[in-house]
């Protein structure tokens, strides 16, 4: 199981990085971390498309890794925030493009893309990391 505790604000920087094994509800930890650096940096604008964005890629860890393991890493960045996931599957995640709007899966990456500036994928010697990006506009 793992545990996170609120550090208090003196003790936040720009980054924080820390390994997880995640199940069904382990997103919803992650969204409370994301959300205390997003208020800490004073990016609170940006947290309603990052918590859905990081739900998204910590539930395709559930999914598609064996054995759930995943490193998260939440930067924060001169134009915003840079979230990474990563995982030891080298398989990269497809978006569902078109097909079958009735399927149960394959949509997470669209939403993904729809409420970020950026994201993409890159492999790793051990596997991929996928990231986004949001402006502070």
């Amino acid at each position: 199981m793992n545990h996170a505790t609120d550090r208090s604000p003196a003790e936040i920087g720009a980054s924080y990085r820390m390994g997880f094994t995640v199940g069904e509800h382990s997103a919803r930890h992650m969204r409370r971390i994301l959300r205390m650096f997003l208020d800490r940096w004073g990016l609170p604008a940006l947290a309603d498309g990052a918590e859905l964005a990081l739900t998204e890629l910590v539930a395709n860890v559930v999914r598609h890794v064996p054995g759930r393991q995943c490193t998260v890493l939440i930067l924060r960045r001169p134009e915003g925030l840079r979230v990474e996931v990563a995982d030891r599957c080298p398989r990269p995640p497809r978006v569902a493009r078109g097909g079958d709007v009735r399927a149960e899966g394959g949509r997470g990456l669209l939403l993904v893309e729809a409420v970020t500036d950026r994201w993409g994928t890159e492999p790793s010697p051990t596997g991929k990391t996928v990231w986004f990006e949001c402006d502070d506009a």
